[in-house]
């Protein structure tokens, strides 16, 4: 299979560059033939991707994190729409790797670059977002609120990198940050709920956001629907409360938790509130966010 590994070296605090070589030996080790290429800049992985389906290769491996598999996923989707399907691949060394984790591919080097040997196809959904008119694909989590402001802190983070740096963060927005909860009206395939004030909304894809909060446990990648985790309400008591059980999955039923499973989301806030896709800034004054399942677009390989 004719492949294209792009690179994002300054994935997971650097750690992408830094362990780069050793991916190279597993790689030859398993007979995974390759050609390379870097990202420069931010973004810049959705045209490699897209050049590398037009020009023949069959598999796009992302070797980053959340952020960079989002951007191959996205290039690998425009350049099906013009006739040049690809299969993406990842070597999760972000600062997440949620995504990966969702369809189930191995954390370790080792075995994720053996799984680019003997793996398979899977098909699996992707989401659309439009926040205020600005639409973006995405395959993992948008977190709204409260779970934004933790993505937003951990920009500010130099030292750590994966789920320590997200753990860290919350801490520090817990101390820092008081803007929550925000009002808004949600609104689950045509079904308006109560008006509510809420302290963050995750919609997900996947089980896993941050590296390690199951805030949609029980979310699958290829079920045709979206997960919808919904905090009411909460102060910093009822985070730091609520904080152990999300690292489980165990909130859920709890009060003030709602689950909810629905094909389209809208959610209006009636102030601005800061939104993150995937640990990436997605906006910081949102005010009308449409969520939208698209089955069975993109093969993965795992």
């Amino acid at each position: 299979m004719r492949t294209k590994l792009i690179v994002n070296p300054v994935a997971g605090k650097g750690h992408a560059g830094n362990v780069l070589s050793q991916v190279q030996t597993y790689l030859a080790q398993y007979g995974v033939d390759y050609d390379l290429t870097s990202t420069q800049a931010p973004g810049q992985g959705v045209d490699l991707a897209r050049q590398a389906a037009q020009a023949g290769y069959e598999r796009v491996v992302a070797m980053g994190g959340d952020g960079t598999a989002d951007e191959v996923a996205n290039g690998l989707l425009l350049a099906a729409e013009d006739g040049y399907p690809a299969v993406i691949g990842a070597i999760p060394v972000g600062s997440g790797n949620d995504f990966s984790y969702a369809v189930g591919i191995p954390a370790d080097l080792e075995e994720a670059c053996h799984r680019l040997a003997e793996g398979r196809v899977r098909t699996v959904d992707v989401i659309r977002v439009t926040v205020d008119g600005q639409p973006r694909i995405f395959d993992n989590s948008v977190g709204i609120g409260y779970d934004a402001d933790v993505s937003l802190e951990t920009r500010k983070m130099k030292l750590l990198r994966g789920f320590p740096m997200y753990l860290w963060a919350v801490f520090r927005v817990l101390a820092t940050n008081s803007k929550w909860p925000y009002p808004m009206r949600i609104t689950v395939d045509g079904q308006p709920l109560p008006h509510q004030a809420v302290t963050l909304i995750t919609v997900a894809n996947g089980p896993r956001a941050g590296g390690g909060f199951y805030l949609t446990p029980d979310a699958q990648p290829d079920d045709g629907v979206l997960d919808v985790c919904v905090a009411d309400q909460l102060g910093r008591l009822g985070i730091l409360k609520l904080l152990p059980h999300t690292m489980k999955g165990t909130h859920v039923g709890k009060k003030p938790i709602m689950m909810l499973q629905g094909r389209h989301v809208l959610i209006e806030a009636e102030r601005g509130v800061p939104g993150h896709v995937d640990g990436e800034i997605l906006c910081t004054q949102g005010r009308r966010f449409e969520f939208e399942i698209l089955p069975g677009r993109l093969k993965v390989w795992c």
